[in-house]
């Protein structure tokens, strides 16, 4: 089975998810899907599919993804770069080959290296208005859905799956993404700056005990040595 989520950076939560059988493509999960004018869509190699990003481009979103390795195509133009910041080529491109219908529009192909581990990046997207700089850093926002997929599979406990059957699986799921959003809200409502999985631990400590919820977590806000205690008891 495969979790298809869309995962907004500024809330930090899922606002789309789907759950399908593992032989369904990623891209299959998304190319019906509708997206808000100016929004930035960020997704790996998986989703390239031309004729999905130009209809994107259509209906003004943008997108950030990276390069497949066999991706055709020529220059058009390049901008100068800084390369102490990482960067290797800022260029405007347009799709060669048998796939040149699907994309009639220029893209830009940006070429990084991380300096802390030399790895080599080279990214595709129809932004043209920001700093060859501000994509890579929107590329690297991506890393935050892999930790919401790190949070889901620690606690959902595959190996304990209290059923087998479709319905008993996909219950378990809907109920972890379920607990998610419910973490979230608390967090977020009481302004706390804790892991969910730290205020999920917590909770799982008083869960048989008698406790208004609200004033512990606004008292735990208002406390920076009470949020210590809490925190040396939890052994955080």
């Amino acid at each position: 089975m495969k979790l298809h989520c869309e995962y907004d950076l500024d809330s930090q939560i899922p606002t789309f998810i789907s759950v399908t059988t593992g032989k369904v493509a990623d891209i299959k999960a998304v190319q019906s899907r509708s997206f808000e004018k100016g929004s930035i869509l960020v997704f790996d190699r998986g989703y390239v599919d031309y004729c999905w990003f130009h209809q994107l481009h259509l209906q003004g979103v943008y997108f950030v993804t990276r390069a497949k390795r066999n991706m055709l195509y020529r220059v058009v133009s390049r901008t100068p770069v800084t390369k102490n910041s990482g960067l290797r080529a800022d260029q405007l491109i347009r799709i060669t080959g048998n796939k040149a219908d699907c994309m009639p529009i220029p893209l830009r192909r940006i070429v990084f290296v991380n300096p802390e581990d030399n790895q080599r990046y080279v990214f595709l997207t129809n932004i043209m208005h920001l700093a060859a700089s501000t994509i890579a850093e929107i590329y690297k926002a991506r890393w935050q859905i892999e930790l919401f997929f790190k949070w889901i599979k620690q606690n959902l406990k595959i190996k304990t799956f209290l059923g087998t059957t479709k319905n008993a699986v996909m219950s378990q799921i809907w109920a972890a993404l379920i607990l998610f959003l419910l973490l979230s809200y608390m967090r977020y409502a009481h302004r706390i700056n804790w892991t969910l999985h730290k205020l999920m631990v917590f909770l799982k400590l008083n869960a048989f005990e008698s406790l208004d919820l609200s004033e512990v977590l606004l008292g735990i806000r208002a406390s920076p040595h009470a949020q210590n205690v809490v925190q040396m008891i939890l052994g955080f």
